[in-house]
């Protein structure tokens, strides 16, 4: 039982008794299973007791994982430099939305360099569920943006449901949607679900595969011109398509810039990865007991980035490219922001600095882990992605 996990205290321990409570009540009133979807969106959303929901610290050394942006401020000033020349096409009536705004850091330098660039758009949203995280954003931004740049910045609680021209960016948002997983199983399909055991423990099921998700396993299959063999079991993300079109909404003009880890489909569903991407992160610890201490740790899986390219281009969009991050911020200008930043920073500041650009760019670390894609419509996005292409993959 993974022994190298550090214990939750008391405190949390009740609060993830909670919300496992909760979650039976669901499985026995739906006959004594739930897809394993559902169990990853109350475990991660529902309102108080869900992982983004409740009040933990989420991000840094008292967190469970650290995001690019919160490593310091290159990964959002060079995303920031990309960005500009869009938002300036757009002209003073463009718009900014960020999915998911983690500690309001990306925020904070996103802004910062787009006043330096004079590209600062005419509102900056923040698209974010947890009420804990965007007091904690607010906070922030009020504290370090000065007042005319943070009358800027707003928070919704759904995308923008007027037309509108901007920028949509998201970073490791994709990986955090409660995903489907399935089960191939000697030519028959079936939804992994969550049931209990005789002592009320969650463990695996399954349920009969719907349409939608037997429509897009068999997707999979014809795309990679086999079926899958054997039992296998993986992750489609079947409701991607309606999701971007949600979250785009009413876009007229503009671009989408996503950041995650992730693989194109022939390496997402290669055959000896039979048991998908699906894991959990508690402490700056991967596991796989995804069942464990529900509302206590993330759970995540691996993007496809093929059908991310399917899904944006099916709702309009044109492909703008798709590189590794490493490439992404190497091309737009990261060396140049790092020089700068050394010159203002004393020896220990210089030293972080270095740390920061091996851990984003190094490929035993994020640097081929994460990937870029980008989708534009009226507007020039490709000059963000020269590159490191990497649309031969998809």
């Amino acid at each position: 039982m993974h022994p190298d996990l550090p214990t939750p205290d008391p405190e949390a321990l009740a609060h993830s008794d909670q919300l496992a409570a909760h979650l039976r009540a669901d499985i026995l009133a739906n006959g004594g299973a739930i897809p394993f979807s559902r169990f990853m969106e109350l475990s991660l959303y529902a309102p108080g007791w869900g992982y983004y929901s409740a009040g933990s610290s989420k991000f840094g050394a008292a967190g469970d994982f650290v995001t690019a942006a919160e490593m310091g401020p290159l990964f959002a000033a060079t995303t920031a430099s990309a960005l500009a020349p869009v938002l300036q096409q757009l002209g003073p009536q463009a718009r900014m939305l960020e999915l998911g705004g983690g500690s309001g850091a990306f925020a904070e330098v996103m802004l910062k360099r787009l006043l330096e660039l004079d590209a600062l758009p005419e509102r900056y949203a923040i698209l974010e569920p947890s009420a804990d995280l965007r007091q904690r954003q607010r906070e922030r931004l009020q504290q370090t943006l000065i007042p005319p740049v943070f009358a800027l910045v707003e928070w919704l609680d759904r995308p923008f449901e007027d037309d509108w021209d901007g920028v949509l960016f998201a970073n490791e948002v994709i990986d955090a949607l409660p995903t489907p997983r399935f089960l191939a199983r000697d030519g028959n399909l079936y939804e992994e679900a969550v049931k209990l055991d005789g002592e009320g423990r969650f463990i695996r099921g399954e349920l009969p595969a719907d349409a939608m998700l037997t429509a897009a396993v068999r997707h999979i299959e014809q795309y990679l011109e086999s079926p899958f063999a054997g039992t296998y079991r993986s992750e489609v993300l079947v409701q991607l398509p309606y999701w971007i079109q949600a979250v785009a909404g009413g876009m007229q003009r503009g671009a989408m810039l996503f950041v995650d880890y992730g693989y194109s489909r022939k390496e997402y569903y290669q055959a000896d990865r039979s048991d998908g991407t699906l894991r959990a992160f508690y402490r700056h610890r991967m596991h796989n007991d995804v069942h464990r201490w529900p509302g206590l740790q993330d759970l995540t899986a691996s993007v496809d980035f093929t059908a991310l390219a399917e899904a944006g281009t099916g709702a309009g969009y044109e492909l703008a490219g798709y590189c590794s991050q490493a490439s992404f911020l190497l091309g737009n200008g990261l060396t140049g922001l790092l020089e700068q930043a050394e010159a203002r920073a004393d020896e220990v500041g210089r030293v972080r600095l270095r740390e920061q650009v091996k851990r984003l760019t190094l490929p035993s670390e994020m640097g081929e882990r994460f990937q870029v894609m980008g989708f534009s419509r009226e507007v020039d996005l490709s000059a963000s992605f020269l590159l490191g292409d990497l649309t031969w993959r998809l």
